[in-house]
């Protein structure tokens, strides 16, 4: 969703419901007041949107990180660090 062109879009769509509701009623009161009302609407939609969008890319990052670890823990399996090594004491001390 490119901001401007969103913008650009709804001036557009509130013009055209404008000219409609004139049309239809003939007052201009009653045209100001339900282009403002669509104008809400509509920025509530687009808010909505934006909101769905990030829990999107949000579930998806996390999807990838939880696969990125699998795969990791898949390609690094854990050794056993029970002190059962095959290193003799005093070579380890040096």
């Amino acid at each position: 969703m490119y901001a401007p062109r969103v913008l650009f879009s709804m001036v557009c769509v509130l013009l055209v419901f404008a000219v409609a509701a004139y049309w239809l009623t003939g007052s201009i009161s009653e045209v100001v007041l339900a282009t403002i009302a669509c104008a809400l609407l509509l920025q509530v939609g687009y808010f909505v949107g934006i909101l769905y969008l990030v829990r999107q890319e949000k579930q998806q990052r996390r999807d990838n990180i939880a696969s990125n670890a699998a795969s990791q823990a898949a390609a690094h399996p854990v050794r056993d660090v029970s002190g059962e090594d095959d290193i003799h004491g005093d070579v380890a001390r040096h």
